[in-house]
C-alpha cells in the first residue's frame, strides 16, 4: 500500500495566488460589465525586448537544422550564458564566481523551492515576515516547518518586518540553521542597505548559518548604496547561496530562465559534525539526477539581454514599470493612504485603512473598484493589515486603477 506524504496535508487547499484567481473569477461572473484591473499577481505585461526575440528566432532556426541542432544541454547551463552572467552581473560589482558555481535553471521559484533537498529535514529555519509563500510551503512539504497554529509554523523563526521597525528585520538572538532573505523584498518592496546586509553575513559567519538570498528583483534597484548581490559583502561566499531570475528582469515569466550561485566555500556539516560537505557538489549531483537543463532557446534568449542592445532595451522596460510604481506611490499617498516600497522594487506595500483585515480589504476593494490586490496575510503573520500592489500592469491600467482607488478612498 502506498502511503501519502502527510506533510502535504498540512498545506492550505490552495496556493495563495490560486485562491485570489478563484475569487476574482467569481467577481467577474457576478459583475460582467466591470473591467477588472489586476495589480495583484506579480506577472509582467510588457513584451519581450527585440534583442531577446531575435535571439530566440536564431536559436529556433538552429534547432531546425541537423548541423546546429541541440539535444540535452549541460545541467549547469551552457557556458555562453554562464560566462555572460559572470562578466555582466558580478565582475562589475567586484565579484568573480567560477563558472561551475553557477547553475542555470527554469526560474528562481524552482530552486528556492528545491534547495532544501540537500540539507537535513530537521534544520531550523528563519524567515523575514512577510515572505514569499514558496519558502514556507516547500519546507512544510518535507516536514521541516513543523505544525501550524494561529497562522505560525512551530519550527519557523519569524522575523517581523513592519512599519514599526522600518521593515528592517531583527537578527535572531540565537542560532538558526537556515535563513531566507529576499531583497529587494517581495512583498514589501523594501530593501536592506549594505551595512544592514553585512550584519546578516556576520551573523551567519558567527553562527554557522546558511543564508538563502533571493535577489530576483535586483535589476530594479535605483539607489547606489543598495547591494545587488550578497557576495558584495565580505565573507558571504562562505555562508550564502544566491538566486537570480530573468522573469522580472527581462519579462521571462513565460520563457522560464534564471540561475543559482553556490560558491564552493559554502558547506554544511554531517550529523556527527566530523565532516564539512560542499553544497555545490551536492546540488550538482541533485541537478544531474532531477533536472535536464533549461532549454537552449531560453538560454540564448537570456544571453541576449547582456548584449548592448539588450541591456538598453531591458532598462527601458524596467523604467516603464518603475514609472508606474512612482505614479502609484504618489497617487496613494495623495489620497492619504500609508504606502511603502516602490522605490527599489516594483511592489507597493499598502497599510489597510483602520486596520481592516487584509483579506477583507482585498474583497472590499475588488467589489468597490474592480481592482485586484494581494492580501498581506497570505505572505505571513506580519502581512496582516497590509496589501500588495504590483507595478507590472500597463501604464493606462495603473493610472485608471489609481483613479478608482483614490476616488473610493475619498468617500
Amino acid at each position: 500500500m502506498a502511503l501519502v506524504n502527510e506533510h502535504y496535508l498540512k498545506l492550505s487547499d490552495n496556493y495563495l495566488f490560486e485562491d485570489i484567481a478563484k475569487k476574482v473569477n467569481a467577481f467577474r461572473l457576478s459583475h460582467p460589465k466591470v473591467r477588472v484591473i489586476s495589480l495583484g499577481i506579480g506577472d509582467v505585461t510588457r513584451p519581450l525586448c527585440p534583442a531577446v526575440t531575435e535571439a530566440m528566432h536564431r536559436a529556433v532556426d538552429e534547432m531546425a537544422s541537423a548541423a546546429t541542432f541541440r539535444g540535452y544541454g549541460p545541467e549547469h547551463g551552457y557556458d555562453f550564458l554562464r560566462e555572460a552572467i559572470v562578466k555582466n552581473d558580478f565582475i562589475p560589482r567586484g565579484v568573480r564566481p567560477d563558472l561551475d558555481e553557477i547553475f542555470v535553471n527554469d526560474g528562481a521559484k524552482s530552486d528556492t523551492g528545491n534547495i532544501g533537498e540537500i540539507v537535513r529535514w530537521d534544520n531550523s529555519i528563519g524567515v523575514t515576515d512577510p515572505i514569499y509563500p514558496v519558502y514556507i510551503d516547500s519546507n512544510v512539504m518535507c516536514g521541516r516547518a513543523g505544525t501550524l497554529s494561529d497562522g505560525r509554523w512551530s519550527n519557523v523563526n519569524y522575523m517581523p518586518c513592519t512599519a514599526e521597525n522600518n521593515f528592517i528585520p531583527q537578527i535572531p538572538d540565537h542560532r538558526v540553521d537556515m535563513i531566507y532573505l529576499c531583497y529587494p523584498n517581495n512583498p514589501t518592496g523594501t530593501v536592506l542597505s549594505k551595512s544592514e546586509l553585512r550584519r546578516w553575513v556576520d551573523y551567519a559567519l558567527e553562527n554557522d548559518t546558511l543564508l538563502l538570498f533571493d535577489a530576483a528583483y535586483e535589476a530594479y534597484i535605483q539607489d547606489d548604496d543598495i547591494p545587488h548581490s550578497i557576495y558584495e559583502i565580505k565573507g558571504a561566499r562562505k555562508v550564502a547561496i544566491e538566486f537570480r531570475s530573468y522573469s522580472k528582469t527581462a519579462g521571462f515569466t513565460g520563457v522560464r530562465c534564471g540561475y543559482t550561485v553556490i560558491p564552493k566555500e559554502v558547506t554544511a556539516a554531517t550529523l556527527d559534525n566530523k565532516r564539512r560537505i560542499e553544497l555545490n557538489r551536492l546540488w550538482s549531483r541533485r541537478q544531474s539526477t532531477k533536472f535536464n537543463g533549461t532549454s537552449y532557446i531560453s538560454q540564448r534568449a537570456a544571453e541576449a539581454i547582456y548584449s548592448p542592445e539588450g541591456k538598453k532595451q531591458i532598462r527601458e522596460t524596467i523604467a516603464y514599470y518603475m514609472d508606474n510604481a512612482a505614479y502609484m506611490l504618489n497617487a496613494l499617498k495623495g489620497a492619504g493612504l500609508e504606502v511603502y516600497g516602490g522605490r527599489n522594487a516594483p511592489y507597493i506595500w499598502m497599510k489597510t485603512p483602520g486596520g481592516t483585515p487584509s483579506r477583507k480589504f482585498f474583497e472590499q476593494m475588488l467589489y468597490a473598484t474592480g481592482v485586484v490586490c494581494t492580501p498581506g496575510a497570505g505572505f505571513g503573520p506580519s502581512g496582516e493589515g497590509y496589501v500588495r500592489l504590483t507595478a507590472f500592469g500597463n501604464s493606462e491600467d495603473c493610472h485608471e486603477a489609481m483613479e478608482r482607488i483614490t476616488a473610493w478612498a475619498g468617500n
